[in-house]
């Protein structure tokens, strides 16, 4: 078998090897998915592809059963909204929500490639919350027929300790994003600290400095000085606009 690595690139060659037969009738004993699902044991990872038009799983690597307890024949996206932790489920619905309008910008320009990546807790086999790094990549084909496939890579980041806030997010088209993690994307959109994304999701419900002040049993300054550094950190000139982005991107 080929030499075992981080980088992905033998997600593109899977692409290349299974996608003109519309990931059908993959072999298990195939050299290059024995070597995928060595990675991903070597990784902590599974993966599964998906057709986001048909909203179809049409395979699943063999560690979802390991590290969701779900076996990867019958996994579909149902398991993974049974799995995510509760205060994530809604971050999880807009991510989804965004996952599908990427789709139809795809499937309407008739081309093209986009990444999405985050993370979420999601409940384990053991029914405890890990830390999951979820990354898309979604690519527009014609053949065996028009649509968008994707890759979904679930990578366990437990070991990742700097999430001190936040999450991370990216939404694009850059394809450095679709890697192993390491520090540099885990910290990619963790600009904010909760305290300030309490803040804006209070401003998003209407509150104004003042009722905000009252609410989180602070000063009027104190909140204050977490909207001006909101707009620093962000470089925008008005907290509804970054509220606008938020929203948006799914953050909140």
């Amino acid at each position: 078998m080929n030499s075992i690595s981080r980088d992905y690139n033998l997600f593109l060659q899977f692409f290349n090897a299974y996608s003109q037969a519309g990931f059908k009738n993959i072999d298990p004993a195939d050299p290059l998915m024995l070597d995928l699902e060595q990675m991903m044991e070597k990784n902590n990872q599974f993966f599964y592809i998906g057709d986001l038009l048909q909203m179809q799983v049409l395979f699943t690597s063999s560690r979802s059963k390991v590290m969701m307890g779900v076996d990867p024949g019958i996994l579909n996206p149902y398991h993974f909204f049974q799995a995510t932790h509760p205060d994530d489920l809604s971050r999880l619905s807009l991510g989804r929500a965004q996952l599908f309008k990427m789709a139809n910008e795809l499937f309407l320009a008739r081309e093209g490639t986009a990444i999405l990546s985050t993370n979420f807790r999601i409940r384990n086999a053991e029914g405890a919350y890990s830390n999951i790094l979820v990354q898309l990549y979604l690519f527009y084909t014609e053949i065996p027929y028009k649509t968008v496939f994707t890759v979904k890579v679930h990578t366990n980041i437990d070991w990742f300790k700097k999430f001190f806030h936040g999450y991370h997010y990216y939404l694009g088209s850059d394809h450095h994003f679709f890697r192993y993690p390491d520090e540099s994307l885990l910290l990619t959109g963790n600009l904010l600290s909760d305290r300030e994304l309490e803040i804006i999701r209070l401003i998003e419900k209407g509150m104004n400095s003042e009722n905000i002040a009252d609410h989180l049993f602070i000063s009027l300054h104190t909140v204050n000085t977490h909207r001006k550094n909101i707009l620093r950190k962000t470089n925008k000139i008005n907290i509804s606009d970054v509220i606008y982005d938020l929203l948006e991107s799914g953050v909140i």
